[in-house]
C-alpha cells in the first residue's frame, strides 16, 4: 500500500517554485528575476558549465542595497521551507518501514535478534532494568531561528502533512496549498532577526515547548512500540521506565547573570502547571472511556479501599461524584482525583505530593481493570497515560542547578569570613578538611540568610541555594536534584557545593542528601585528574556519606565543546575516550555506579552526530545502563519538532543503548589492542600540538576576527547569556558556540577536522606508510569509537567549501591571510585524502539521502556566502545593510542545518 501522495523531489520543486511566487507578488517580477540568475549563476558553476564565479560575483557586486536584503530573504526561505520538505521525506522512510521491513537499528529488529541469539527472558529483563536515559535540554544559544518563524514553520510543515498522508479532493487540495502559500506569505513579511536577545524565561518555554506539545504525547505511543516489539518474542517481560527528560533551561546559571532564582521559580511553577493541566484533560478523557456499571463489573478491592480514604479526605466530593456517577466506580475516582490534581497548585490540603502519588491512583484503576479482563481498554486508554505521569511526574522535566565552581569558592569564603575563617589562605588539603567537618557538624556554619556584607556574586550564590530548599519544599526532591560545578579541578570544588546544601538543609547526613552534585571535567588538566578528584571525594568521610544516602551513584559530566576548542577534534575525543575508561574502572573498582553526563552540543567538533552511533562509540566500561546528555539549539528541533521523528530518536537511543548494555555485559572490559592504543597516543598528541599552534601563532585571533562574521554572530541576540565570558576577545575566554558558529558560516569547518591529519602523519612517519595504513584500517573496519570519530570528522570535512573559504579569507589583511589560510586549505585537503583512503571509500559521505542534500543546498548557499562577505568587507555599512548582513546569518544556517 502507498502510504504517500508525495516524494521529497515534489515537495522541493513546489515549495521552490512557491518561494519565487511570492518573491514576484511581495516584491518584484524584477526582484525575482535577479534571484533567479544569482541561482543559475551558482547552478551553472557547481555543475561544470561555467569555468569560475566571476558572473555570480558580478551579479552579487551589482545588488543595491534593497535588494541585497530582498536576496537574503528570498534564500533564506527557501532554505527554511526545503528543511521542512526533508523533515518529511524522513517521516516517509519511518512510516514506510513500520508498513514493511524494519529499520535499521531499530529496537524491533534488536529484540529479534536477541532472541535469535538466546537471549532469555530474565536476561533481556535485567538488560531493560538497567537503561535509564535522560535527555537534557538546554538553553544554549545555538537556534538562529525566532520563535514567531518556528511556528509559521510548523504550521506549514502540518499542511505539507496533510497533503501528503490524507486522501483529498482536488478542491481539498486546493484549499490546503491556498493555506500553504497563505503562510509562506505571512512568512516573507515576518521579521527573520532577533531584535532583543531572548530573556531565561523565553529559553524555558521553548523547552518547555516540545515537552508538552510532542513528547509528552509521544511517549506512550514509544512505548506501545516497545511492549509490542518485545512481545513478538518473549512472554511476560514487562517493560519498565526507559526515559526521563531534564531541562537547563530557567536554571543554568553559568556565565549568565540573568538566570536568578525568580527565573528558576517561574520555571518550576509553570512546568507543574502544565503536567497538572495534561493529567486532569487525561483524566476527563479516561472518564468518559470508563463508563462502566457498577452492577456488572465488580471494582477491586484496592479501588474500593481507595475510595473509602478519599471519602475520609473529600466527604464533600466524594457524595457530589457518587451523585454524579451513581454505580461508577471508576469515573467516580477520576472525579476525585481531578480534585486532588485541582489541589496541587492550591492551599487546600489533599493534594498529591509528588507523581508517584497520582501514579498510584492510576495503578489502582489499572489492577481493577485486569481483574475484570478489561485488557484492551487498560492497554488501550490507561497504559499510555500510566507511562506519561512515570515519565514526567508532575514537574514535567526535572531542572539541573549549574554554575562556575569560581562563583562557589567566592561564595564560601566571604560566607565563612564573616564567622572569621579565612578560607582563601587555605590549600587545597586544608579547605577540603575544612568544608568536611563543616558538613558533619550538627549545627550550620553560616547563616546564609543573613550573610552580611558580601560581594554581588556571592549574594546570588547564596540566594540560590537559600532557595533551593524552599523549591525541593514546594516541588519535592525530584523537580531539583542536581547541582552541576563547570570547570571543576579539585576536590574542593566539589564539597564547596555539598557544604552550601548542608547549610539551607538540602543536605542533612548521614540520613538525607536530597542534591546529586556533578563535576563537570571539560579542561585536558580536569579529565586526567579525574581519578585523583574522584579518588579524594570517595575517600572524603562527608562526601562518602553523602554518596552512600544517594545509593551510590555517581553523575560525572563531561565537556565536549571546551575540551575540543582547547585541544582540537581529535585529542579532545581521544581524551574524552580514553578519560571515561579510566572513570568507569576507578568506579567500579570503588563499587560505585557511574551515570555519564555527555556535554554534547549540535554540531560534530561539540560532540554532536547521530546519538545511536555515539552511544554505541561509547567504551564498554562505560556503559552501566544510565546515561544522560544535553540536546541543545537547532538539534532540539531537528528531533523533537515532529512527532513520528521524535518517536524514532527516542527509539533509536533506547536501541543503541539496549545493544550497547548487552555488550558491555558479555565485555565488560572492552579488548582494544595495544596497536590501536599506541595509534591513538601518536596521533593524538601530534594533532593537539599542532592546533594549538594554531590558536597561539601571532596573529591568529586577528585573522579569526578578519576572516569570519564573529562581529556578527556575538551580536545575533541568539541567547540569554553571553556570547564571551569576560568580554574579551581571545579563543580562550571565546564561548564554543561562537566560534564553531563563525566558522560554520564562511564553510571552513575547522573545528570539526583541523589538525586530523597532522596527527595521522604523524603515527605513519613513526610506523611506516603500508605499515601504518594497515592499521588505521582495521581500526576503522573493528573499533567504533575510531570510526565513529572518521566518521563524524567525514561529515565536517564535506560541509567544508574552501573555496568559499577563501571569500573570507580575502577579507583578512595580506599577510594574516597568507600566514593562515594557506595552511588551513592544506590540512583540509590532506585530511580529506587521508580520511578517504583509511575509510576505503570514494567519497566523503556514506548516506546517499545527505549526499543529496547537501547536493541539493550548496547552490543556494553559495549566493548567501557571497553576499555576506561582501557586506562583511564594507568598512562602513548601513542600518539597512547591518540588517541584510545578519539576515544572511539565519540563511547560511538554514542552508547548512548548524550553528554551533
Amino acid at each position: 500500500m502507498d502510504l504517500h501522495n508525495r516524494d521529497v523531489r515534489t515537495d522541493v520543486r513546489e515549495l521552490g517554485a512557491l518561494v519565487g511566487d511570492v518573491l514576484a507578488a511581495q516584491a518584484s517580477t524584477e526582484a525575482y528575476e535577479t534571484v533567479e540568475s544569482l541561482r543559475n549563476a551558482a547552478i551553472a558553476y557547481r555543475r561544470g558549465d561555467a569555468a569560475d564565479r566571476d558572473a555570480l560575483h558580478e551579479a552579487v557586486d551589482d545588488l543595491s542595497t534593497a535588494r541585497e536584503e530582498v536576496v537574503a530573504r528570498a534564500f533564506t526561505t527557501y532554505f527554511e521551507l526545503i528543511n521542512l520538505a526533508e523533515e518529511r521525506e524522513r517521516v516517509r522512510a519511518v512510516r514506510n518501514a513500520d508498513d514493511g521491513t524494519a529499520l535499521h537499528d531499530s529496537f524491533d529488529a534488536t529484540i529479534a535478534e536477541f532472541a535469535e541469539a538466546g537471549v532469555d527472558a530474565e536476561e533481556l529483563e535485567e538488560l531493560l532494568a538497567d537503561v535509564l536515559i535522560e535527555p537534557t535540554f538546554t538553553a544554549h544559544p545555538t537556534e538562529a531561528r525566532r520563535s514567531t518563524v518556528k511556528s509559521k514553520l510548523r504550521s506549514i510543515a502540518n499542511h505539507l502533512e496533510e497533503l501528503d498522508e490524507r486522501n483529498l479532493t482536488d478542491r481539498e487540495r486546493r484549499a490546503v496549498w491556498r493555506d500553504v502559500t497563505a503562510e509562506v506569505t505571512s512568512l516573507w513579511g515576518t521579521r527573520q532577526v532577533r531584535q532583543r536577545a531572548p530573556e531565561p524565561e523565553d529559553e524555558a518555554r521553548n523547552v518547555q515547548w516540545y515537552l508538552e506539545n510532542t513528547l509528552f504525547d509521544v511517549v506512550g505511543d514509544a512505548y506501545e512500540e516497545f511492549e509490542e516489539s518485545i512481545s513478538k518474542e518473549y512472554d511476560d517481560v514487562d517493560c519498565p521506565k526507559l526515559f526521563e527528560f531534564r531541562s537547563w533551561a530557567g536554571s543554568d546559571r553559568d556565565g549568565n547573570p540573568f538566570v536568578t532564582p525568580e527565573v528558576t521559580d517561574e520555571t518550576l511553577e509553570r512546568q507543574r502547571e502544565v503536567a497538572v493541566e495534561k493529567y486532569r484533560d487525561r483524566c476527563k478523557r479516561l472518564s468518559a472511556v470508563l463508563s462502566q456499571d457498577g452492577d456488572r463489573y465488580a471494582a477491586g478491592d484496592a479501588l474500593a479501599r481507595s475510595l473509602a480514604a478519599d471519602a475520609d479526605r473529600f466527604p464533600t466530593v466524594v457524595e457530589e461524584a457518587r451523585e454524579r456517577y451513581p454505580d461508577e466506580p471508576y469515573r467516580q475516582k477520576l472525579r476525585l482525583m481531578r480534585e486532588r490534581l485541582d489541589r496541587v497548585n492550591d492551599v487546600r490540603p489533599g493534594e498529591y505530593p509528588d507523581g508517584d502519588a497520582f501514579l498510584d491512583d492510576l495503578d489502582v484503576i489499572a489492577d481493577s481493570l485486569r481483574e475484570d479482563g478489561q485488557e484492551s481498554v487498560l492497554e488501550s486508554f490507561v497504559e499510555p497515560f500510566r507511562r506519561q505521569v512515570d515519565t514526567f511526574g508532575l514537574t514535567l522535566a526535572s531542572l539541573d542547578l549549574r554554575d562556575h565552581r569560581e562563583n562557589h569558592t567566592e561564595a564560601v569564603a566571604e560566607a565563612v569570613g564573616v564567622e572569621g575563617v579565612d578560607y582563601r589562605e587555605m590549600d587545597e588539603a586544608e579547605r577540603q578538611e575544612f568544608l568536611t567537618e563543616a558538613i558533619l557538624q550538627a549545627d550550620p556554619v553560616v547563616d546564609l540568610d543573613e550573610p552580611g556584607d558580601v560581594s554581588e556574586t556571592t549574594e546570588r550564590v547564596l540566594s540560590r541555594f537559600e532557595s533551593f530548599a524552599d523549591w525541593q519544599d514546594e516541588y519535592g526532591p525530584q523537580a531539583i536534584d542536581t547541582y552541576c560545578i563547570s570547570m571543576t579541578e579539585e576536590p574542593s570544588h566539589v564539597l564547596e557545593v555539598l557544604f552550601l546544601a548542608d547549610q539551607v538543609g538540602v543536605v542533612s547526613l548521614p540520613d538525607h542528601c536530597a542534591v546529586d552534585v556533578v563535576p563537570l571535567l571539560e579542561t585536558e588538566s580536569a579529565l586526567n585528574g579525574a581519578e585523583r578528584i574522584l579518588g579524594t571525594l570517595f575517600e572524603n568521610e562527608a562526601y562518602a556519606t553523602a554518596l552512600e544516602a544517594r545509593g551510590e551513584v555517581q553523575e560525572v559530566m563531561l565537556g565536549y565543546s571546551d575540551s575540543n576548542k582547547e585541544n582540537g577534534f581529535l585529542a579532545a575525543n581521544w581524551d574524552l575516550y580514553e578519560n571515561q575508561r579510566r572513570i568507569a574502572r576507578f568506579c567500579r573498582e570503588e563499587e560505585v555506579t557511574l551515570r555519564l553526563f555527555h556535554g554534547r552540543g549540535g554540531s560534530i567538533s561539540r560532540g554532536g552526530g547521530p546519538m545511536n552511533e555515539a552511544l554505541l562509540a561509547l567504551p564498554n566500561e562505560t556503559v552501566t545502563g544510565q546515561v544522560k546528555f544535553t540536546e541543545q539549539g537547532e538539534a532540539i528541533a531537528e528531533k523533537y519538532a515532529n512527532p513520528r521523528i521524535a518517536e524514532r530518536e527516542l527509539e533509536q537511543m533506547l536501541d543503541a543503548q539496549i545493544r550497547a548494555r548487552k555488550e558491555a555485559n558479555e565485555e565488560p572490559v572492552e579488548d582494544v589492542p595495544d596497536r590501536w592504543v599506541e595509534a591513538m597516543e601518536t596521533m593524538a598528541p601530534a594533532a593537539r600540538e599542532t592546533y594549538r599552534d594554531l590558536l597561539n601563532t601571532d596573529g591568529f585571533v586577528s585573522y579569526f576576527e578578519q576572516a569570519t562574521p564573529i562581529s556578527v554572530v556575538e551580536n545575533l541576540n541568539l541567547g540569554s547569556r553571553p556570547a564571551s565570558r569576560s568580554g574579551e576577545r581571545s579563543v580562550e575566554d571565546l564561548r564554543a558556540i561562537p566560534w564553531v558558529f563563525s566558522w560554520t558560516q564562511t564553510r571552513l569547518i575547522l573545528p570539526g577536522w583541523y589538525a586530523i591529519a597532522s596527527g595521522i602523519d604523524a603515527y605513519l612517519d613513526e610506523v611506516g606508510e603500508e605499515e601504518g595504513m594497515e592499521v588505521l584500517r582495521e581500526m576503522f573496519d573493528e573499533w567504533p569509537f575510531f570510526r565513529t570519530t572518521l566518521d563524524n570528522a567525514s561529515l565536517a570535512l564535506a560541509r567544508t567549501e574552501p573555496e568559499i573559504a577563501a571569500e573570507y579569507a580575502d577579507l583578512a589583511d595580506d599577510d594574516l591571510r597568507e600566514r593562515f589560510f594557506p595552511d588551513l586549505v592544506a590540512e583540509y585537503e590532506r585530511g580529506r585524502e587521508l580520511v578517504l583512503a583509511i575509510s576505503g571509500r570514494d567519497q566523503l559521505l556514506r548516506r546517499e539521502w545527505l549526499e543529496e542534500s547537501l547536493d541539493r543546498r550548496n547552490p543556494y548557499v553559495d549566493p548567501l556566502n557571497l553576499l555576506q562577505a561582501n557586506l562583511l568587507g564594507r568598512t562602513h555599512r548601513t542600518d539597512e545593510e547591518e540588517r541584510t548582513l545578519r539576515l544572511t546569518v539565519n540563511g547560511i544556517a538554514a542552508g547548512m542545518k548548524n550553528t554551533g
